[in-house]
C-alpha cells in the first residue's frame, strides 16, 4: 500500500537547536544538480504536491548522520539551516534522536540503517526516479519488498535483508517496490553515490 509521501512514520525524539556545524559543500552541490534532474523537489503532480529526496552525510565517528529536514524538496538550494542532526535510531522501537533548526527527513530510519550496516558509507541519497524504478527489474537492481513501506522498521529489516542476501552492497544502490519511484544510492563519498544513481539514470 503506498502511503502519503513525506509522513514521518517513527517516533522521532528531536530537540530544536542552532544550525549543525559541517563541511556540506560537496554534499549541497551535488543535492542542487540532483534537484535540477528532478530526483528530489515538489511537484503538485506527483505524491499529492509534497516534497521528495533527501540526503545525508555521515558525522564524526559512529552512526551519526546529518540529514536535509522534512519537507525541504520544494527548495532549489539548501543551507546548513536546512540540515538536522540524527543522533541516534533504533528499528526495534521505531524511535529516532535529532537535533536541529528542522526535524530531519522522515527516510531517517532507513539513513541510519545503512550507516550501521556498512561503516565505509559516509553519504546516503534517496531520490524519487519513475526512470529507474520502472526499470528496476530489466537493469537487475536489489528491490525492497513490495508490501514494504518507507521510514518503517520493516523498511530497516529488508534494508538489512538486501545487503545479506543481494549484490546491493557492490551496486551501491536498491530500488523500493513498496515505494513509489524511490532509489536509494550509497557511497564513501558524496560524488560516487551521485554518479552511481546518474549512470544508472542513464541505463533506463
Amino acid at each position: 500500500m503506498q502511503q502519503q509521501e513525506g509522513v514521518i512514520q517513527f517516533d522521532l525524539r528531536w530537540q530544536q537547536t542552532a544550525t549543525i556545524e559541517a563541511d556540506l559543500a560537496a554534499l549541497n552541490a551535488w543535492r542542487d544538480m540532483l534537484w535540477k534532474l528532478e530526483l528530489i523537489g515538489e511537484d503538485p503532480r506527483r505524491y499529492q504536491g509534497y516534497g521528495f529526496g533527501n540526503v545525508s552525510q555521515r558525522h564524526g565517528s559512529g552512526n551519526r548522520f546529518i540529514i536535509s529536514g522534512t519537507q525541504t524538496g520544494h527548495l532549489r538550494n539548501i543551507e546548513a539551516c536546512h540540515y538536522a542532526l540524527v543522533t541516534g535510531f533504533d528499528p526495534n522501537t521505531n524511535q529516532v534522536t535529532a537535533e536541529g533548526p528542522v526535524q530531519p527527513s522522515s527516510e531517517s530510519m532507513t539513513h541510519g540503517v545503512i550507516y550501521g550496516l556498512e561503516q565505509s558509507v559516509n553519504c546516503v541519497l534517496h531520490v524519487h526516479s519513475p526512470a529507474i524504478w520502472n526499470a528496476a527489474a530489466k537493469l537487475g537492481l536489489p528491490l525492497t519488498r513490495a508490501d514494504v513501506d518507507y521510514g518503517t522498521p520493516e523498511m530497516a529489516a529488508e534494508v538489512g535483508r538486501l545487503f545479506r542476501e543481494s549484490d546491493a552492497q557492490e551496486q551501491g544502490l536498491f530500488a523500493m517496490a513498496g515505494h513509489l519511484d524511490g532509489v536509494v544510492s550509497f557511497a564513501a563519498t558524496v560524488e560516487a553515490a551521485a554518479v552511481t544513481l546518474i549512470k544508472t539514470l542513464a541505463r533506463c
